[in-house]
């Protein structure tokens, strides 16, 4: 009875990932065929326009990529740092269970809820303002429950016995963790890192949460300039009623895909050349 159970659990597993890729693979289509047609350098290197024929995501590309870069520098290095602490120098008592339960349901909350805490903690409580560093802090917030579980995954898949052959020579726990541990765990945080950020890169409810623009015709200079990003300005041309941002929507979800399966084109060769040079 047990065995026919899991069989059927498996087949309705398969048919929920086809239906999954059916679907997926019929919005890229209708995306492609809408879209398709406007993708250009011009279309690239514009701004926001009244005029559909004159708009561009210039402002929300480069938004995007300034977004991306600072969020990266804030979570990556808390996010391995913390794993690291939790794996190798935490003890395992009751509390340190409770920080991991609670990084682990965070990593299922709502993004919704983090953009109300980055309203309310950096845009109104810090006073940063709509800006570029407010977003990132917000985005950080968002991906560092994801960082460190998977690096916590990766430093945890590191046999002990390369820790204890370390230790036999004489290195403390730092040269261990640092010379030994983190090379050999670098494909697995790498990945986990560069999946998370593509995350953040395709969220659009915090940004709207703590009020990026949907109109910028120039792009950010620095941290505290206002902003906008390519989820944000899809978000606006798709809610106009004129055919022809429709397509421009489409457009913008051609180029946020792009740069989506770029990143996780990235983390797959980034893991297999890593690995070439990891045995166990």
């Amino acid at each position: 009875m047990r065995y026919i159970k899991g069989e059927v659990f498996k087949y309705l597993c398969m048919a929920a990932t086809v239906i999954a890729l059916v679907l997926l693979a019929v919005l890229m289509l209708d995306a492609w065929d809408k879209g398709s047609g406007w993708l250009s350098l011009k279309f690239l290197n514009s701004f926001p326009s009244r005029f559909p024929e004159q708009a561009g995501i210039k402002s929300a590309l480069w938004g995007s990529i300034w977004l991306m870069l600072l969020t990266a520098m804030i979570s990556i290095p808390l996010g391995i740092g913390a794993a690291i602490y939790l794996e190798e120098y935490a003890r395992r008592t009751w509390l340190t269970r409770i920080i991991e339960i609670n990084i682990s349901n965070l990593a299922g909350v709502p993004s919704i809820i983090y953009g109300i805490l980055g309203l309310a903690l950096f845009v109104r409580g810090l006073m940063l303002g709509r800006s570029l560093l407010a977003g990132a802090l917000t985005m950080a917030l968002l991906i560092l429950p994801i960082i460190i579980i998977s690096s916590q995954e990766a430093i945890r898949a590191v046999p002990k016995s390369i820790r204890e052959a370390s230790y036999a020579l004489g290195s403390t726990k730092w040269q261990t963790v640092r010379h030994h541990v983190l090379p050999a765990a670098l494909p697995g945080i790498l990945t986990g890192n560069i999946l998370a950020l593509s995350r953040a890169m395709g969220e659009a409810a915090p940004l709207i949460m703590i009020g990026a623009l949907t109109f910028i015709a120039f792009t950010p200079a620095g941290p505290f300039d206002p902003f906008t990003a390519l989820p944000i300005q899809i978000f606006n041309w798709a809610s106009r009623p004129k055919a022809e941002f429709q397509y421009l929507a489409a457009a913008g979800i051609l180029v946020l895909l792009a740069l989506l399966l770029a990143m996780n084109a990235a983390a797959i060769i980034i893991r297999n050349k890593y690995q070439r040079y990891i045995k166990w």
